[in-house]
């Protein structure tokens, strides 16, 4: 037996074989590009039939025949009925044509059923050859070509609604001459040459299917190519909101790049606020003419980002405008000066210019708060703000630094004398609206940074903070900080590390001070102050206390007082009375710190001494505080009456049981207007139901005359200076019982001497 057909036609068809597989590959790589991948996976399909078909037709001409020949044939028959089969949902995948579910259906049961004929009798193959050749039955072509025609029906109605492109056309022709081959094939009479045209008839519809594969490849190519630039396009402008800080700047840099992506001079872009911190944006052309989807996704796509970036930059500056802005004056805060000084420091040390700080402290505003209230308060805060803003504004930076405190910056300074001329213009020229002689002021303290000195910025407002405490104390309100403070402050560090020590060691003591009956000069109870015993040596509190009060190291020191004055009123057995400052005062546990330093009980023999200033503090913890000490049974005295800053009006307004007259004003009661003011300060007492202590009692006149005024306790060095012993009590000497003055005064209150 020979082959079926010659060795070159078979060579021919199973290369036509292997390139239909190839361009399978070609329909492979554009269904893997293709967004609407139906299209490319069903003519993917259809091409592999084609090939499977021609690839058997091949095999057919080297195949001895026999059973094997009929089985290649049957292969090939049932390759040519999927191909067109599949011919149907490719047409319509690529046409968008009619639903061919039908004419799928149909298709199948027609070759279905020529299969079972193929297989069962000799009607479409008779299992048979003619000189080589297969022999068909009768119905043979009539089998294959009914599908064949209802495809050409279907692909006629599917593209006569649809634009024809050159492409379609190609591909059209090519599907028709390949349906003019197969009809060749069929209707002729059986030969090699009907059979190679069997084998070969798919070649100008592969052909058309290659052409449109490129095609579509190219077109997906190309518009990878314009997706990935207006990707890229949105990347750019996205990258780029993060280094331009304005919304206007964005847009810009968004409209240039979608005209250069779109290809269209004429787009132009808006950007509207819709409400805090929403924008929206739009872009199209400046004429209105139409444009493709595409085109008007990406504008969408654009405009979300710029509208993004617009809300993001203004929540950012919102936010970094809130971090860094003091919310009551307006000024930068203290973050902000922070970052600023580093910053001015860092050019100063290159340009070698000098650098200063002056921190100003509003003096008095406890007292504004007290009398007007936080808002009161508040307004004094902001008027402040606007006087350093005025003043300073043009030279320096200006910020709150906290609370009622504001510091000025100022770069490349001036000399001393120009730093300290600008402090004192801050400080004269400062007049909240409202204040009196003794309403708030300003104290002002100067630090410079100079070349050569360590950069350290937090060096530099702690010299400034210091100069300003400096100013507080003194006179003139302004200070700065130079050797001769810097030297100062060394010393206060040394004695405050000594003072912390003593307080440790138990140091302070308590000295005692009489008080005495104005008539029979009897001790009648004591006062207890305070004295440091460091190294053997007693140190009198002007050398420390005034520290201790600044430093808040009284707290602790008035905790050791009250001990001492509770051993002190167990050894003399006398009430004793104890000076509290305002910042013990100031203390949230202030009573319970009373407590365990005294004890819990003989409340009523001891006397708490407060002065004027201590009540300026916050007014109603302390009168709480005053209450409830005053509830167990404590005694309070306002002390140095008269020199303070308290309306008359205080007097009722807290727990208060004794008034001590400042010596100021004893001194002068031997004047007429002296006295006057005595007379009236007894006489407010008096209908305020407290009891007159006068202190500051050095001389025999000035005991006789508080005497005639009703004066009955009076405290002074004539009468007991202050010592770590008891002072004289009790009955006196004859000498001084019968002193011409003490029977003067015996015969003023008409009552007899002391007697032994």
């Amino acid at each position: 037996m020979s082959p079926l057909a010659p060795p070159t036609l078979t060579i021919i068809q199973c290369v036509v074989a292997g390139l239909i597989a190839g361009l399978c590959m070609l329909h492979l790589g554009w269904w893997r590009g293709e967004l609407r991948r139906a299209g490319a996976a069903w003519t993917l399909v259809w091409t592999a039939a084609l090939a499977v078909l021609c690839l058997a037709s091949g095999l057919t001409g080297v195949v001895v025949p026999g059973t094997g020949t009929e089985a290649l044939l049957l292969v090939r028959f049932c390759a040519f009925a999927a191909a067109v089969v599949l011919a149907l949902p490719a047409i319509r995948a690529l046409t968008d044509g009619p639903g061919v579910r039908g004419l799928v259906v149909g298709t199948l049961a027609w070759y279905g059923t020529a299969v079972v004929l193929w297989s069962t009798t000799d009607l479409v193959y008779t299992h048979t050859m003619a000189d080589g050749v297969p022999a068909y039955g009768p119905i043979a072509p009539a089998v294959e070509l009914l599908p064949v025609a209802v495809v050409g029906v279907y692909v006629a109605v599917a593209v006569r609604s649809q634009p024809m492109t050159m492409v379609g056309a190609v591909v059209t022709v090519a599907g028709f001459t390949s349906a003019l081959m197969l009809l060749a094939s069929s209707l002729q009479p059986t030969s090699p040459t009907t059979e190679l045209l069997a084998g070969l008839w798919v070649l100008p519809l592969v052909g058309g299917l290659q052409l449109l594969a490129t095609t579509r490849i190219a077109a997906v190519r190309r518009e990878a190519i314009r997706h990935a630039s207006r990707r890229d396009a949105l990347a750019r402008v996205a990258n780029a909101a993060w280094y331009l800080r304005s919304p206007e700047a964005i847009l810009e840099r968004a409209r240039d790049e979608c005209r250069a992506v779109l290809e269209d001079p004429t787009i132009e872009g808006t950007l509207r606020p819709l409400a805090r911190d929403r924008f929206v944006a739009e872009f199209g052309p400046a004429d209105g003419h139409d444009q493709d989807e595409d085109a008007r996704a990406f504008q969408r796509d654009l405009a979300r980002v710029v509208s993004g970036a617009a809300e993001r930059i203004t929540l950012t500056d919102r936010l970094t405008h809130a971090a860094f802005t003091d919310s009551l004056s307006g000024l930068h805060n203290r973050p902000a000066l922070d970052r600023r000084l580093v910053q001015a420091l860092e050019r100063a040390n290159v340009e070698r210019s000098r650098v200063s700080l002056l921190f100003c402290d509003v003096e008095g505003l406890r007292r504004v708060n007290h009398r007007r209230g936080r808002r009161g308060g508040d307004e004094v805060l902001v008027h402040t703000a606007r006087h350093l803003q005025a003043v300073a504004g043009r030279l320096g930076y200006v910020a709150r630094h906290g609370g009622d405190e504001f510091v000025v910056l100022v770069e490349r300074s001036g000399s001393d004398v120009e730093l300290r001329a600008l402090a004192h213009r801050l400080r004269d020229g400062f007049s909240p609206p409202g204040s009196d002689v003794l309403g708030p002021h300003l104290a002002v303290g100067v630090a410079t940074w100079q070349p050569g000195d360590l950069v350290d910025p937090d060096a530099l407002l702690r010299d400034a903070d210091l100069a300003m405490l400096e100013a507080k104390r003194s006179h003139a309100g302004v200070a700065l900080y130079d050797a001769e403070l810097r030297e100062k402050v060394a010393a206060q560090l040394q004695l405050r590390r000594e003072l912390e020590q003593g307080l440790g060691e138990q140091e302070i003591i308590g000295y005692f001070q009489p008080l005495s009956d104005a008539v029979t000069l009897e001790v009648t109870s004591l006062e207890v102050l305070a004295r440091w015993r460091r190294r053997g040596t007693v140190l009198q509190p002007a050398e420390w206390l005034p520290f201790a009060e600044e430093s808040g190291l009284i707290v602790e020191v008035g905790r050791q007082v009250f001990r001492a004055a509770r051993a002190g009123m167990e050894r003399f057995d006398l009430p004793v009375a104890v000076n509290v400052a305002a910042r013990q005062l100031d203390e949230p546990d202030f009573v319970t710190h009373v407590e365990q330093s005294w004890g819990t009980d003989g409340w009523d023999r001891l006397t708490i001494e407060v002065t004027e200033s201590a009540l300026l503090y916050d007014a109603e913890h302390v009168r709480s505080s005053l209450e409830a000490l005053a509830e167990r049974g404590v005694r309070i005295a306002i002390d140095d009456f008269g020199t303070g800053y308290n309306s008359l009006s205080r007097l009722g307004e807290l727990p208060l049981h004794v008034l001590k007259i400042d010596r100021t004003f004893v001194q002068e009661v031997r004047s007429p207007e002296g006295a006057a003011v005595l007379r009236a300060i007894i006489s407010l007492a008096e209908a305020h139901g407290l009891d007159v202590v006068a202190e500051g009692v050095e001389h025999a006149d000035e005991l006789m005359a508080l005497v005639e005024m009703g004066v009955r306790t009076v405290q002074g060095n004539m009468l007991g200076a202050a010592r770590a012993g008891l002072p004289i009590r009790g009955a006196r000497a004859e000498s001084a019982r019968t002193s011409p003055a003490a029977v003067h005064l015996a015969a003023v209150h008409r009552v007899r001497p002391a007697s032994v």
